[in-house]
């Protein structure tokens, strides 16, 4: 094969009753999100400039959660993170506990390009967004009116909300003979929670770039696999991959990091290599991942109801969806 090639996500597990006008803003958001990383894959822009890019336009739009218009923590406030892994080297930077950087992925970045460290979180990660001088905002920027609503019926069930996007009056559409479970814990429902970009450029260099608001009602402090390397996100020579779904069952599968681990050691294609791990590493949890291979394949995998997804080839290859 060969050539560039790209996917973006923005998160898997999309509930069946999501009204169609919500599918069509979806796809032509991850549509708009393809073009852009298109047109700089043709003006030879490198993974990595490409997957930030990309993963930017997702997080200023309010539609996913990442960014403005990420999921509400128990006190009504945001904790965003976000990770960036660029493959040839297999540089990397994270972090977590964002309230006012507008674009963390840009500042996961400046963490891997200008820090020497991998991770930052929290206090120390506002002080180096200060100092590196990014474009910040007040929480208000981050906080939509929708959000603040599905917190509220949140707080009213006591339960965390993966899915913050489904419509009030569809909040009793997760099965009540078979409730979901985060590490034990009922869940009330579950979808989408997550944005990504992977490429693999014209030289065959990958990079992935995932960023998350987290989980609606979620406790202060709560880190998901979003900024965690090697399960939401990891990229090198053979491959870049990016996750989403629930985190907990993400970061046990270890699950990004697995797909490049079957392919060096078990010998795998990429193909090969998604469909083992969502079937082999995720136990009895719901995810989806995004990935690309050096030689110019993409693949996207998810054993949910569904997952907003796009993917591109250099030959001419383009495709939006969100069902299976």
């Amino acid at each position: 094969m060969g050539g560039w090639a790209i996917a973006v996500h923005g998160g898997a597990g999309v509930d069946p009753n999501l009204p169609l006008q919500r599918q069509e803003d979806a796809k032509m958001l991850l549509t708009r999100c393809l073009d852009l990383g298109i047109h700089a894959l043709r003006s030879n822009s490198s993974a990595i400039d490409v997957v930030e890019l990309v993963v930017r336009e997702l997080e200023t739009d309010p539609l996913f959660n990442s960014g403005r218009g990420s999921a509400l923590t128990e006190e009504g406030t945001v904790e965003m993170e976000a990770s960036i892994m660029d493959g040839p080297k297999r540089r990397c930077g994270a972090v977590s506990g964002l309230t006012t950087v507008k674009n963390p992925i840009s500042l996961a970045r400046l963490v891997m390009d200008k820090s020497p460290h991998s991770y930052l979180a929290f206090s120390g990660a506002e002080k180096f967004a200060r100092e590196q001088g990014v474009e910040l905002e007040c929480n208000d920027y981050f906080v939509t009116e929708e959000n603040v609503g599905m917190l509220e019926l949140a707080r009213e069930a006591n339960s965390i909300w993966l899915d913050y996007r489904v419509p009030t009056n569809e909040k009793c559409s997760a099965s009540v003979e078979t409730p979901l479970q985060m590490n034990g814990l009922p869940i009330s429902v579950y979808a989408p929670e997550t944005v990504g970009c992977v490429v693999v450029d014209s030289q065959g260099r990958c990079a992935a770039a995932t960023s998350t608001g987290g989980l609606m009602n979620k406790k202060i402090g709560r880190i998901g696999d979003s900024p965690l390397i090697g399960s939401g996100t990891y990229a090198c020579g053979v491959c870049g991959v990016s996750c989403t779904g629930e985190g907990e069952a993400i970061i046990r599968g270890t699950l990004a990091r697995e797909v490049a681990a079957v392919m060096e050691y078990k010998g795998l294609g990429l193909q090969e290599a998604v469909n083992y791990v969502i079937e082999e590493r995720l136990d009895e949890g719901k995810a989806g991942l995004i990935a690309v291979s050096s030689n110019g394949e993409v693949v996207c995998g998810f054993n949910t109801t569904g997952m907003f997804r796009g993917c591109a080839t250099e030959d001419g290859f383009m495709e939006v969806g969100i069902w299976k």
